[in-house]
Formats: C-alpha cells, sequence, structure tokens
C-alpha cells in the first residue's frame, strides 16, 4: 500500500511538471513564434532555426542526463533541469540579439534533457520497484493534455501581456512549481534498491559501454529517430500539405484537432486493452499504424473521410509511441542502466525531430508535389518499421538461444 501511494505520488509530481515543461517550452513557442519574428523583424529561420538547435543541444546532454538519473534519481537532476529551463525561458523573454535568442534556447535545450519525457520515465523506473510500465504509460496519460491546457493559456497571456512577459511567467512558473514538485519526489532507499536487484531478473542488464557494442540498439535507435523525423515534420507541415491536396483550411484544422485527443485516446488503450501484451508487441503495431496512415493518405487524399481517417490513426500511433520509447528500452536492455541507454536512444531521435521540418521545408522549397512530399514521409516511415522488427527480431532469437 505505501509502495502503492509512492508510485502515485511521483506520478502526480512528475505529471504536473511534464504539462507545465512541455506546455511552456514545446506547445508555446508554435504560438508565440509568429510573435517574435514579427516583434524582432527576424527571418523564420532565425527564429525556428534556435528551436532545432534547442533539440540537437538537448540531444547531446540526454546521455549525461540519464546516467545522474541511474546514479542520483530524479530528485535533485530534475530539480536542476527546472532551474536551467526557468534561466532559459527568462533569458528568452529578454533576448534583444540572434545572438541572445540562441543563447537562450541552448540553455533551454540543456534543461529539456534533465525535465522531459526520457528523464520522467528514468526516473520512474529507478524509483518503482514493481509497475515501472503502468507508472510510465499512467504520466504520458496526464502529460498528453500539455497542448489542452497550454495552447489556451499561452493565447491568452499572449494577448493580455506580450510574448515576452508569456515566457518570462512560465520561467518563474519553473521556480515556484516544478522546482518544488522535482525536489519533493520521494527517493527508493539503497537497502529497497539492493534487495529489489537482488531478485532474478527477466533481461540481462546492460551497460551504456555495452550496449552500444549491440546492433540491436543501433536498430531501435535508427527506428525511434526516422519514427521522430516523420512526426516532427507533419506536426509542423501537416496543415499546408493537407491544404494542397484540395481541402479547405478550416476543415484541415477541424480533423487536425482530433490529433491531440486521439493521442490521449491511444494511451487510455494501451493501458486497458494492451497491459499484459509484451511491449514490444505493442510497438510492432504502433510503427505499423504510421505508414499505414501515410498509404492511405496518398492513395485517397483527395476524400475528406480518407483525412480524418489518417489523423486518428495518426494520433493514436502517436500516442502509443511515446509509451513503446518508455518501455521497451528497459525490456531488451534491462533496468540497471535504464537512464542513460534511454538517453543514448533520445540522442540520435531529437537530432532527427530537429531535422525532420527543415528537410521537409526545404523539399517543399523545390516546388514538388504534396504526393511526392508524402512519399517521402513513407519510405522513411516503413524505414522506421523495418529498422524496429529487426531490432526485436534480433533480441528475440537471441532471448531463445
Amino acid at each position: 500500500m505505501n509502495n502503492n501511494k509512492t508510485h502515485w505520488k511521483i506520478v502526480g509530481i512528475l505529471g504536473i511538471t511534464q504539462i507545465t515543461s512541455w506546455g511552456s517550452m514545446f506547445y508555446a513557442f508554435s504560438l508565440l513564434a509568429p510573435e517574435i519574428q514579427h516583434g524582432l523583424g527576424w527571418r523564420a529561420e532565425v527564429v525556428f532555426g534556435a528551436f532545432s538547435w534547442s533539440m540537437l543541444v538537448a540531444g547531446l546532454v540526454s546521455t549525461p542526463a540519464g546516467m545522474l538519473i541511474d546514479r542520483f534519481g530524479g530528485r535533485f537532476v530534475m530539480g536542476a533541469g527546472s532551474v536551467i529551463c526557468g534561466t532559459g525561458l527568462i533569458m528568452l523573454s529578454l533576448v534583444q540579439s540572434p545572438l541572445q535568442y540562441y543563447a537562450a534556447w541552448s540553455v533551454l535545450g540543456a534543461g529539456m534533457a534533465l525535465v522531459l519525457y526520457e528523464a520522467a520515465f528514468a526516473t520512474i523506473n529507478r524509483e518503482f520497484l514493481e509497475g515501472a510500465r503502468t507508472g510510465i504509460s499512467t504520466l504520458t496519460l496526464f502529460a498528453g493534455f500539455a497542448s489542452t491546457v497550454f495552447w489556451p493559456l499561452t493565447l491568452k497571456l499572449n494577448a493580455i501581456a506580450g510574448w515576452r512577459e508569456t515566457y518570462l511567467f512560465y520561467g518563474i512558473a519553473q521556480f515556484v512549481l516544478c522546482l518544488p514538485l522535482h525536489l519533493a519526489l520521494p527517493a527508493r532507499t539503497k537497502q529497497a534498491f539492493a534487495a529489489h536487484e537482488n531478485k532474478p531478473q527477466a533481461a540481462r542488464n546492460y551497460s551504456l559501454k555495452e550496449v552500444v557494442r549491440e546492433s540491436t540498439f543501433w536498430k531501435l535507435a535508427c527506428a525511434f529517430a526516422a519514427n521522430a523525423f516523420v512526426f516532427s515534420a507533419l506536426s509542423v507541415h501537416l496543415i499546408p500539405l493537407l491544404h494542397k491536396l484540395g481541402h479547405p483550411v478550416a476543415t484541415v484544422v477541424l480533423f487536425a484537432a482530433f490529433i491531440g485527443p486521439m493521442q490521449v485516446a491511444g494511451r487510455i488503450g494501451e493501458m486497458v486493452f494492451a497491459r499484459n501484451t509484451l511491449p514490444q508487441t505493442v510497438g510492432r503495431i504502433t510503427f505499423a499504424a504510421l505508414p499505414t496512415a501515410l498509404v492511405a493518405l496518398l492513395l485517397l487524399g483527395i476524400h475528406q473521410w480518407a483525412i480524418a481517417a489518417f489523423c486518428l490513426l495518426y494520433g493514436l500511433s502517436n500516442g502509443i509511441l511515446t509509451i513503446v520509447r518508455g518501455t521497451v528500452p528497459q525490456t531488451l536492455f534491462g533496468r540497471e542502466n535504464y537512464g542513460a541507454i534511454a538517453g543514448a536512444l533520445a540522442g540520435p531521435t531529437l537530432i532527427s525531430q530537429a531535422a525532420g521540418p527543415l528537410v521537409i521545408a526545404a523539399i517543399i522549397e523545390m516546388q514538388f508535389s504534396p504526393n511526392a512530399v508524402l512519399t517521402v514521409l513513407l519510405l522513411v516511415s516503413l524505414l522506421s518499421l523495418g529498422f524496429y522488427l529487426a531490432a526485436v527480431r534480433q533480441h528475440d532469437s537471441a532471448a531463445t538461444v
């Protein structure tokens, strides 16, 4: 019972801080970027390039961040991340030059690696003696409401005070809300940790040094990275692409609005219907859903029902994939060094996530048709599925030897 209370406390704390952190650093930017561009008179490449740069920084910091959580737990590591994120958001509210702007996003990139999903998953994995998968699934369900909370909040704050004051408010929120909550995270005792680690393990516990020598690791990293490329590209270019297929913008926006709720629905479905299913199996279905959705869009995209079906399937896949990212690495590589390994997997994913919108924007600038762009995304999604199937097949074959 005490363990259950502790688990719920951890998930509750991280649910609030994930909503706040995702909302203030990711979802707010999509609304405030045009305001920054207009207010400072900068080119779009400067404004959006800095955000992509922050993803690269987060990718570089993610592995050492995971190693620190493995060793010390999330309390002080994620607490430090709140301080760094708060500092970066306040810096962002004060920028006057591109150099200051990129410096602020560099600080935010480092902070993101310490407070977002990979750090939260590593914290749950370390502090939960049992039931880490359930904890991760529940956390992603809560965090799925970040856009629901922060899009209207950001619109309201920006209308009242402007983008600078909005970022200043969000920076202060990191100090007065997220920092105390992260410092309130309970820490598992060394005795409990030792007792649990003495139990027989279902999976071998790889070290980071060992795992980077395994082709399974690199196949899984490529699978996540290719998938992130497609999702990040679509997050920016989906509405313009669907509009170019001949659909009114209002209709496209209406259907695209289904994506967020379907992410939450996918996570609920995983918790209810797949809680006893192997994470690898859930991953197979999830990775296959994206190319299936893109094929339907490519072949039937002139029909509005096909657009709606794509958005529903796309949202379901994206929602469940977050859980897969948190659970499959533990199943394949063990839990002892989960933070470091998950951080290493996150590095290529974040870099690919940063590249996706820029690469597709360059293809669009070359006057390629929407179907040509969708074909490129389909090929990348098939590559992602292939890498994932190869990774889990190799692991399953090794386990049966």
